[in-house]
């Protein structure tokens, strides 16, 4: 069952091919009463929302606008995607210095028009960027958080289901690129070898950079995972996913944004602090804090 219909309102901050992809991802689902396209560029946003706006007749009922910053107002969710896209040959973190400066502007806008709902990142590097909109936003603790390692998650899942025949799901944890590991210890024994598992995490790791390499971005998996997000956040529907968030201490993690399992609802996201990580997966998580908090100095974040 829905929330109230009139808290059923999405704002997307950026409209290129994920903001666009994620707004239409959220019409065929039905999970909006109302989606506001926000962008530098007026005239992209306005051609998307036609184009989108187009197929309503035929979908469950969603308004979508193009909007400005003030139309942030009275969201249930507020979606962050502006941000450089990735190049063949870079990595997430390589976007750093660029997209900071993109998302200081975006933070002080929603500064100055933010009056409730939940902040979610997918802008690139996703932890980085999640870390410093936290910081900056101040509010209440879990309202800012990002996809983390959602998708990874997901493409993880689908090649260990496949090769074993059977549905499971498997988090992938740490930060949204080269430092992430999967949470093997969730599901015990599996059946797959260490050689296996190691072979297995190295082809998600690669999927991003493979699409990039055949069609210069990736779209589609993140906008269908964000609709999981969103279906927990305005759907009432209460999710379990590896996501990323400030650590405050769990874990012996501290000052630091990076996947780990959380509960995610109208609330926002709230770190799983029962979790039983092995040594080996404890030990993976702290050295990410280390080398996001290197990433997040190096680029003179507060």
């Amino acid at each position: 069952m829905f929330a109230d219909k009139q808290k059923r309102k999405v704002s997307i901050i950026g409209a290129g091919a994920v903001g666009s992809g994620i707004a239409y991802a959220l019409m065929l689902r039905g999970l909006t009463q109302e989606i506001v396209l926000i962008d530098i560029n007026e005239k992209l946003a306005n051609a998307e929302m036609l184009d989108i706006r187009h197929g309503l007749h035929c979908m469950p009922f969603s308004n979508i606008t193009c909007g400005e910053y003030s139309d942030i107002k009275d969201s249930s969710l507020i979606i962050v995607t502006a941000g450089r896209s990735r190049k063949q040959g870079e990595s997430r973190l390589d976007l750093a210095g660029d997209n900071l400066k993109i998302m200081s502007d975006i933070a002080s806008n929603i500064e100055k028009y933010y009056n409730g709902g939940v902040v979610l990142v997918v802008s690139n590097p996703v932890d980085v960027l999640t870390y410093y909109l936290t910081k900056r936003l101040n509010l209440p603790r879990g309202k800012v958080f990002g996809t983390g390692c959602i998708l990874d998650t997901s493409r993880l899942s689908s090649i260990v289901s496949d090769y074993l025949g059977h549905e499971v799901e498997i988090p992938v944890i740490g930060e949204h690129g080269n430092s992430q590991t999967a949470f093997w210890s969730a599901i015990g024994d599996c059946g797959l070898n260490e050689s296996q598992k190691t072979a297995m995490e190295a082809d998600v790791r690669a999927m991003g950079a493979e699409i990039i390499a055949g069609k210069g971005k990736t779209f589609y998996g993140i906008a269908t995972c964000v609709c999981c997000i969103a279906e927990a956040i305005i759907g009432n529907r209460p999710a379990k996913l590896s996501v990323s968030t400030l650590l405050n201490g769990e874990y012996g993690i501290k000052d630091a944004a990076l996947s780990v399992p959380c509960t995610v609802d109208a609330d926002g996201a709230r770190v799983l602090a029962d979790i039983n990580f092995s040594e080996k997966e404890l030990a993976f998580l702290k050295e990410t804090a280390r080398n996001l908090k290197i990433a997040e100095i190096n680029n003179n974040i507060f």
